[in-house]
């Protein structure tokens, strides 16, 4: 079944009986946990009632919805989003930009990369930049499109369907956590159309699987094994932020600790 980024009903009533279904609730359990009267909820969902941001806020918090698709909700609702409403100031953006480089750069010398909700880099540290050179990357801005696209980079990871089963599965949680994301959509549309990767997305996973997944590179002769560390942005009201995702690799054993020290002393 292939993803479609054509979506019925966008209309503040479509989004709100989706999210609703998507978590399991009755309007009457969505009463309870909203703080709303059940009525109210149905007049909601079928649009004889209009909200109110607060009554937009009480229902995103009860739904747990991420950053990302309250502002969505609201802009369905005719409101501007939370974000449009609280632009950052100056010193509040540096205070992130300067932390988010710092632990990009303290990760030297392994390779350290910032990168949005679709995996589009937005930064890296200078190991990771060489490190991806060194591997054959193309120099593709979306990471999923530049780990998967046949090529020199695809090549030398010798455990590329483990690898390649772990990303499809990190998109689909993200179009799982943001269902009205359409650029989501239409990237695993995009994955899915690659040589190789519908048929192996479309295979059961082996039953016995390493509790962690190592990345295994093979560059000039040389055999190297990662572990992937992903950090978010805790607390965050803000979808640009909420959006952010850290990934550091790590040396899986001591040979591949040797060569990176070697490499980016």
């Amino acid at each position: 079944m292939r993803y479609n980024p054509n979506f019925p009903d966008l209309s503040f009533p479509g989004f709100l009986k989706s999210w609703r279904k998507r978590r399991r609730l009755s309007q009457l359990d969505l009463s309870l946990q909203s703080g709303m009267s059940q009525r109210h909820i149905s007049f909601l969902e079928t649009g004889r009632s209009n909200p109110s941001r607060f009554a937009i806020a009480q229902l995103a918090e009860a739904l747990e919805m991420p950053a990302a698709e309250i502002d969505a909700m609201l802009v369905s609702a005719g409101f501007a989003a939370r974000s449009a409403q609280h632009a950052w100031d100056d010193n509040t953006r540096h205070a992130v930009d300067v932390s988010i480089d710092h632990i990009l750069q303290s990760h030297a010398p392994y390779p350290a990369l910032t990168v949005d909700r679709v995996w589009n880099v937005v930064k890296a540290n200078d190991p990771a930049q060489q490190f991806f050179a060194r591997a054959g990357a193309r120099g593709d801005p979306n990471l999923f499109r530049e780990l998967l696209t046949p090529g020199p980079m695809r090549d030398c990871i010798l455990n590329w369907e483990d690898v390649a089963r772990a990303l499809l599965r990190l998109l689909e949680l993200e179009i799982a956590r943001r269902p009205n994301d359409a650029e989501a959509h239409e990237l695993l549309d995009e994955l899915l159309e690659l040589d190789g990767v519908r048929a192996l997305r479309d295979t059961p996973a082996p039953s016995t699987t390493a509790p962690v997944l190592t990345l295994k590179f093979q560059i000039e002769e040389v055999l190297l094994d990662l572990f992937s560390l992903i950090a978010t942005i805790g607390m965050s009201a803000d979808a640009s932020l909420d959006d952010l995702r850290i990934e550091t690799l790590l040396p899986a054993n001591d040979a591949t600790r040797a060569w990176f020290e070697n490499s980016f002393p």
